[in-house]
């Protein structure tokens, strides 16, 4: 796909690639509606609608909205792009799939950035400001049969996802897995991911894990 990612948008990447093959290995019904939470570039969003799906897309950022609308019309599909802070915007409805690839690296600081480039990685102290919410708020979005894929760091946790996903009703799965090497902002950060023992002194890859939840009832 020809996509653009405008200054401070998350450019795809290859939490974006793993998310990707996974939403396009997903069996869909007819029509499927589908929604992407952070959609940034809206690359996942573009991917979907590839597909044939009825897609809406969700970023904080405006930045990031007109990035996926721009996409979204150089792709030739229809996709609703709209801003608001994760699924706020469309807590009313629901959703054959949904996709996310958020905020989750773990960052020196106690809050999420509101503004900047970090805004699209900085996710706390354990990295789980954003999956927190994720695992709380989408379950409800999730139409009978309905799937949830999210893409994370191993370092932000893989039980708990799990382990929330679950204890929402939802039957959960780890699906993919990747090891990639550190880009930029982790390489940045490796001292103090030592210190604080989420990385052990050779360390210089991180796993990617797709979590797969499926509402069955």
């Amino acid at each position: 796909m020809r996509l653009i990612a405008f200054p401070g948008v998350y450019s795809p990447q290859d939490d974006t690639a793993l998310l990707a093959g996974a939403l396009l290995r997903e069996a869909l019904p007819p029509a499927a509606r589908v929604l992407d939470v952070g959609t940034g570039s809206g690359a996942l969003a573009v991917a979907a609608a590839l597909r044939g799906a009825r897609v809406t897309a969700v970023d904080i950022s405006w930045t990031a909205v007109l990035t996926a609308r721009l996409n979204a019309r150089l792709a030739r599909r229809r996709i609703r792009v709209l801003r608001g802070d994760l699924t706020a915007p469309v807590a009313e409805r629901t959703f054959d799939l949904i996709v996310s690839n958020p905020p989750y690296v773990p960052s020196p600081r106690d809050t999420l950035p509101r503004r900047g480039r970090a805004r699209a990685w900085d996710a706390g102290r354990d990295g789980r400001l954003v999956l927190d919410r994720i695992c709380r708020e989408v379950p409800r979005l999730l139409a009978p049969g309905g799937v949830l894929l999210v893409v994370h760091s191993a370092l932000s946790g893989e039980a708990p996802t799990l382990a929330d996903l679950r204890q929402a009703g939802l039957r959960v799965q780890t699906l993919e897995r990747a090891v990639v090497r550190f880009g930029p902002v982790l390489r940045s950060r490796q001292s103090w991911l030592r210190g604080r023992g989420l990385l052990r002194p050779d360390d210089d890859a991180e796993e990617l894990v797709v979590i797969r939840a499926e509402r069955t009832r």
